[in-house]
Parts: structure tokens; sequence; C-alpha cells
């Protein structure tokens, strides 16, 4: 028993580590067309994650103006371009930043690097991405890479598990294009807190019963299980549903407003934990809330990239790979939590306390996303 409250507390403490990253996480989105010839490309970087490395706030009124980004370009590009290296063939190439615009992402404004690249080999067979930005600053921080070639376009993703990838230019299947797309997928849902707090409060009372007035524990691992079955099921058909239509552009709708249904979808499965109003049919809640999570998760989509030849097979990667994630959660929370439902510490500590933590947690987010304020200090 003990070693099964040491592992639990062990996960609690990596979700609670993880609530730094509860808003979207640092990305900045790399765009490199290979063609023969030429190389070219773009870097979007986050205007808040360059004001936090460099400083771009010159007056220090909480707003970034674009002549305070204008005045600091050559700062910009020159860090920036410190923290990327590529070769193709294995030879340096040389990149400059010719041009900077501003434009803005789902997650607000971003620096538009225009990428003149120079490249000894007119036409490569490999390309070498050596992609260290923010690494010192933000371990949690991607670099996500759109790749165009001639034989079709790939995406892949940076970061300190892999600062630097080779990708054969001649070579872009499609069971590549769809593993990537699956990796992001699955790197999503974990580094996606809000999601992961909503799922995790439909989980907490599956190992449990509601006897009014009191929770007491599930007889069997399989009522338990078969429960957890649904809540799952129900939630990827809802998200499945609405992803679809946002990434094909069928339906479209604010992001500030998507973000603030999320929150509220976390704070309302919270307080269900603690004052029940829906009783046994927590499946029937996360398909509701999980139209709602379909349109966040649209939106790292739409920011990754989409290639037009391989709509249908990113979206499916895509999919597959949040809900592989979401089991991996599942399989590490049900059976520890089953084992430990009869014991006080999973009954008061970590349902009802951790309900509490959640729905507080979420409340501030819900006022931080409706306020576009800053309320929390991470």
């Amino acid at each position: 028993m003990r070693h099964l409250l040491r592992w639990l507390g062990a996960l609690l403490l990596l979700a609670a580590a993880g609530l730094v990253q509860a808003h979207k996480p640092s990305d900045s989105y790399l765009m490199i067309r290979a063609e023969p010839g030429s190389i070219s490309g773009q870097w979007d970087i986050a205007l808040r994650d360059l004001d936090f490395a460099i400083g771009l706030d010159g007056d220090g009124d909480g707003r970034i103006t674009w002549g305070e980004t204008r005045a600091r370009h050559p700062e910009i590009a020159a860090y920036a371009l410190a923290r990327l290296k590529l070769q193709t063939d294995g030879q340096p190439c040389q990149i400059d930043v010719p041009e900077q615009l501003v434009d803005h992402h789902t997650d607000g404004a971003y620096s538009v690097l225009q990428l003149a690249i120079r490249c000894p080999v007119a036409s490569p067979t490999t390309l070498t991405l050596d992609y260290r930005l923010f690494a010192e600053l933000d371990p949690q921080h991607r670099g996500l890479l759109n790749l165009h070639t001639a034989a079709g376009a790939r995406s892949a993703v940076f970061g300190p598990e892999a600062p630097q990838q080779t990708f054969e230019l001649a070579k872009i299947t499609r069971w590549s294009q769809f593993i990537d797309y699956a990796r992001e997928g699955v790197w999503h849902i974990w580094i996606g807190f809000d999601h992961i707090l909503f799922l995790v409060s439909l989980l907490l009372p599956a190992v449990l019963l509601w006897r009014k007035p009191r929770w007491e524990p599930a007889k069997s691992f399989r009522v338990a299980f078969w429960d957890v079955a649904k809540i799952v099921t129900a939630f990827t058909v809802a998200h499945s549903i609405t992803l679809s239509l946002a990434t094909l552009g069928w339906i479209t709708l604010p992001s500030r407003w998507v973000e603030s249904a999320i929150a509220a979808s976390v704070v309302l499965a919270a307080l269900n934990n603690l004052r029940p109003v829906v009783e046994g049919r927590r499946w029937l809640v996360a398909f509701c809330f999980g139209l709602i999570h379909g349109f966040g998760f649209a939106s790292v989509l739409q920011d990754l990239g989409l290639p037009a030849d391989a709509l249908l097979l990113a979206l499916v990667g895509f999919n597959l790979g949040v809900e592989v994630g979401q089991l991996a959660i599942v399989a590490l929370f049900l059976p520890v939590a089953f084992a430990l439902r009869r014991h006080w510490v999973y009954r008061r500590l970590i349902f009802l306390g951790g309900s509490v933590l959640i729905a507080l947690l979420a409340g501030v987010w819900l006022v931080e996303r409706l306020g576009n304020l800053k309320l929390l200090p991470f």
C-alpha cells in the first residue's frame, strides 16, 4: 500500500509541476521550403517569449508595441539565429534575416522572421536542423517545423529531447507524415494540462460509487474499467467531431471563448465530484464538454500547419495521437486509484482535496481567459 501511495504521489507531483504550463505552451513555428536550387524559410516566435528572453517592453507598461519590437529587430535576429543551425548534406548553411514582421496566432502576437538561406549544395539530398531556441530558459518550449519539399510536406517537433534532426528531402512518405502528426497529438495531450485536469476530474470518481450522502468504494475493477471506457470513448468521439469541423474550416469559434469554455468545463467537472449533480452519466458530460475541447485541439493543429495533399492523414494521425496520450494516462491512473479507493488518503486527500484544488485552479484560468488577465505568477 505504501508503495502505491508513493507512486500516486509522484504522479500528482508531476501533474502539479506541469500546472505552470496550463496555458498554451511556448511554441515557435518554423517553415522551411526546400526546392531545387533554393531554400527559404520563415520563423514565427511569440513576442511574449522574446520579451522574457531579451526584454521587448521598453517602457515597462506591460504592452509590447510595434515600435518597441522594431527597435529590437537586430537583437531578436541575433538571439534567434544563434540558436538555429542548418546543414545540407553535412555542409553548414548561412542564415540571414532580411525582414521582420508581426503576425497573430491563436495565442497572441508573434515576431515573423523571414529567413534568407544560402547553402553550398545546390540540390541537397538531406537537411539537418539544430534547434536550441529558449533551451536555457524553458525546457517545455518546442519548435514546430513544417518542411515543404518537391516530394511533399512533413512536420517535426524540436525540443530538449530532440534538438537535432535530419530529413531526407526526396523520401517523404505518407507513413512518415502520419507518424509526425500522431506524435504531435500525444505530445499535445501530455502538456495540455487543462485537458488532463478535465479528464482526471472525470476519472477520480470512477473507482467510487455515489450512495447518498457519501461516496463509497466501487466493488469491482470491471465496473470501474467500463465506467472509464465510456468516459474516454465519449470524449474521443466528441472532440473528434469538432476537431475535424474546425480544422476543415467549416466551423470557426473565437479562441478566447473556446479557451474560457474549456476552463469552465474543468471547474464544473471538479465541482460535480464535491456535490454530484450528474450521477452515473459522466460519459454524457465527457461528450458535451469534449465538443468544446475539440476546438482547442484544432487551434494547435491549425498552427502546426496541414499538408494540403494529406489532410485526412494528418487529422487521423493527430487524433490517434491524442487517444494514445489519453490511454497512457488512464493506464497509469486507474489501477493505482482502484487499489487505493478504500484508503482515506485517496477518498479525502486525493479525491476531495484534489477536486477542490482543480476547481480553484481552473476558476482562476477562467477569470484570466475571460478578462484577458494575468493573475497567476506563472
